[in-house]
């Protein structure tokens, strides 16, 4: 049984995240060869202070943008 976390950050819609959800579980049933009802897909939502690039977290790179 596959397992697929995907971590992203916060506010994406609902729809996003069942498009992503569907785009990530067929794409293990194709690359896999298992059923779709054999996959899980987690959402890990990730607040912008929590999330960083380099050494800067996304809330200041958000905060330092025109």
């Amino acid at each position: 049984m596959p397992i697929i976390n995907a971590s992203i950050l916060e506010g994406r819609t609902v729809e996003q995240k069942r498009a992503l959800i569907r785009e990530l579980a067929e794409g293990a049933v194709r690359a896999l060869g298992v059923r779709e009802e054999q996959v899980r897909v987690i959402i890990n939502e990730v607040s912008p202070e929590n999330w960083g690039t380099g050494a800067i977290s996304k809330a200041d790179l958000e905060k330092k943008k025109p």
